[in-house]
């Protein structure tokens, strides 16, 4: 009687009653499909992967063909579902915190017109504003024979947008080194410039000297390098076009309606951070002499980020998961594919606990470094 009295044994025991009852369940629901299945006749496990997939895929970022396998098939899934997520994700976040800044401005209009947009965008559902910016490409633009020239090497045609791609030459890998060793020589010199002002109160340009440097390096390079500039240029042939970079209507319209539709969420959380600053930060920031946009990026933007980044991280989170959208306009993402192997193999349960594992594994990681990143944002008091 003394041992059920203990409220640390009374709760060990619901805990483990509470396991034992989940683990029935889950066995029951094991027991039940793997049933149900052999009824049916239908195999389970994943050695369909090395069947050949025997579809083609409109565009990839690695080598596929029909004749490969549908591991292979769903690996250029994950790929494009990560291409549209990280660029999509880094355009809402510039837009969004630049839209955010411009509702809060003095002048009017544009603090109305930035209004505006939020409302809109916010108030008109995704998958509607996906299938308008498909239906501009695909109905509005003309046909690859007719396509626009806005400007020598560049085409717009229902079938996309066509740009030059420039050749590769040597040269270039070593101006991307160059690059790298800015970045990192722009972090020391920030280390510097941090440890210059704590001890003299002065400012070390460390920005302008990382800039330049970024500037001239490469540039420096690909003078002594010989200076190696050519492009392939996509040219009409037939009844397409052929070099050059092919951007398909797909892309562009789930990248767009992704962009568009977060970054006004994040304007709003931009907006509600900035405003939870404490009026006298900035009147003191003015007072001191610092102009408006050292205001900003000094003194309100820091304080803001401990309120901006653990919502901004649901609005990261949602980008990638209604990225899952672009089935409703063909773009060949990891459900799309996924859905395509399913149709054809009847592997159900194997493919769209696959789809689960992917989208929680991307969720798990953006959740993770912007965990990181909150921590190394959060203000540290003395």
């Amino acid at each position: 009687m003394r041992f059920w009295n203990d409220r640390k044994n009374r709760a060990i025991i619901y805990q483990l009653l509470s396991l034992i009852a989940v683990m029935a369940l889950g066995l029951f629901f094991y027991s039940n499909t793997k049933a149900n299945l052999e009824k049916q006749n239908i195999a389970t496990g994943f050695h369909f992967f090395n069947r050949v997939a025997g579809f083609e895929i409109s565009e990839s970022l690695i080598e596929y063909n029909s004749e490969d396998s549908y591991l292979r098939a769903l690996k250029v899934g994950v790929l494009n579902t990560l291409k549209v997520s990280i660029i999509g994700n880094i355009l809402a976040v510039i837009l969004g915190v630049f839209i955010g800044v411009c509702r809060l401005s003095k002048n009017w209009p544009l603090a109305k017109l930035a209004q505006g947009y939020i409302e809109t965008i916010r108030n008109i559902p995704l998958l509607l504003q996906l299938f308008f910016w498909y239906a501009l490409f695909t109905e509005i633009l003309p046909g690859v024979r007719q396509a626009l020239n806005p400007m020598p090497g560049v085409y717009l045609s229902n079938r996309g947008v066509m740009l030059p791609s420039l050749e590769y030459n040597p040269v270039f890998f070593y101006m991307g080194v160059s690059v790298i060793f800015t970045i990192i020589l722009g972090y020391f010199l920030k280390r510097y410039a941090k440890k210059v002002q704590d001890q003299s109160g002065k400012q070390f340009p460390h920005v302008l000297y990382t800039v330049l440097v970024l500037l001239f390096l490469p540039l420096l390079i690909w003078l002594v390098g010989g200076m190696p500039l050519e492009f392939n240029l996509p040219k009409l042939q037939g009844f397409n076009f052929s070099g050059g970079v092919s951007i398909s209507p797909e892309f562009i319209s789930l990248l767009l309606g992704l962009v568009l539709y977060t970054s006004a969420f994040i304007a709003e959380i931009v907006r509600s951070g900035i405003q939870s600053v404490k009026k006298g930060q900035e009147e003191a920031a003015k007072a001191l002499g610092l102009k408006s946009y050292l205001v900003l990026t000094l003194v309100i933007l820091p304080q803001a980020l401990r309120v901006i980044i653990p919502p901004l991280t649901s609005q990261l989170l949602n980008l990638t998961k209604n990225s899952s959208l672009a089935v409703a306009i063909a773009y060949p993402d990891f459900v799309n594919i996924a859905n395509t192997t399913m149709n054809q193999t009847g592997q159900a349960i194997e493919l769209i606990s696959l789809i689960i594992l992917v989208y929680l594994s991307f969720s798990l990681l953006t959740s993770l470094f912007m965990n990181w990143f909150n921590k190394k944002m959060a203000l540290v008091e003395r």
